[in-house]
């Protein structure tokens, strides 16, 4: 195989690359979001430096589907993101993904650094209840429940208007990831806040709603570790986008620190 062929393979294995080069479409992408408060302390001993909390002591639980994703299919994701601030500029932090397909598990943590593990993640509209819960390893972490459909955040019911201009610049606020990647001798590699900022957006539709949501420890999906202390509100919406790629923020191995080998 000639030096030119293998530069152009846009991920391993070679004889059946795992994701073909970005951007990512997404098509009828659906969220449901719990915003709650958790404590302070475990936030803080979440986010990696310079990131810093926001004051907000909130979390976002997040469920995910994805039933039309260009280069990586059907599958559904779930995760915790925390609401900080770089350098004064407000992002969200990607702290914790599971998912059940293996190309974006692949191409998430070697692009932009999603902190991907395998799951089992379910959303789904139980009845009168839009319903998401996370297993690993067989045994329950998350569960979320909400109201389906209590009130439109795009449509107005007595002007019959829309608008979805708001949660479109919520969507477009910059994501921030933490890159490792291990060298072949078990040292770093790479080891970067990585940013992004999805584009081409358009909700289809949004709703709020009363919600709840019930954390389980678990050693290998830890998300209990930033604890329920009150719920503020479920987000339900609907909305097609594009992932591009990312841009480094903070380069750790640029700043010389004396990293020494894993033995």
């Amino acid at each position: 195989m000639k030096a030119e062929a293998i530069l152009k393979c846009p991920s391993m294995p070679i004889a059946s690359p795992s994701y073909p080069r970005g951007p990512y479409r997404f098509i009828n992408r659906e969220y449901f979001i719990v915003t709650y408060e958790s404590d302070p302390e475990a936030i803080r001993n979440a986010l990696p430096e310079p990131l810093e909390p926001d004051g907000s002591n909130t979390v976002l639980y997040e469920f995910i589907r994805m039933p039309d994703s260009s280069g990586f299919g059907d599958y559904t994701e779930t995760g915790i993101v925390i609401p900080c601030q770089y350098k004064g500029e407000h992002v969200n932090f990607t702290a914790q993904m599971y998912l059940d397909c293996e190309p974006p598990i692949s191409c998430g943590r070697e692009v932009w650094g999603f902190p991907k593990k395998f799951a089992n993640p379910k959303l789904h509209v139980a009845q009168d209840t839009l319903t998401g819960r996370i297993e690993y390893a067989g045994q329950p972490v998350a569960i979320a429940t909400m109201a389906y459909k209590h009130e439109s955040m795009v449509y107005n019911l007595n002007t019959g208007a829309s608008d979805s201009s708001a949660m479109e610049k919520k969507l477009s606020k910059t994501q921030v990831n933490l890159k490792l990647i291990p060298d072949v001798d078990g040292s770093p590699a790479i080891v970067q806040l990585v940013a992004y900022n999805l584009a081409d957006i358009k909700v289809k539709g949004a709703w709020s709603g009363p919600a709840r949501l019930h954390l389980i420890g678990h050693v290998n999906a830890p998300v209990a570790d930033l604890p329920v202390k009150k719920v503020v509100g479920g987000l339900h919406f609907v909305a097609d986008l594009t992932l591009p790629y990312g841009r480094v923020l903070h380069d750790y191995l640029a700043e010389g620190l004396n990293v020494k080998k894993v033995a």
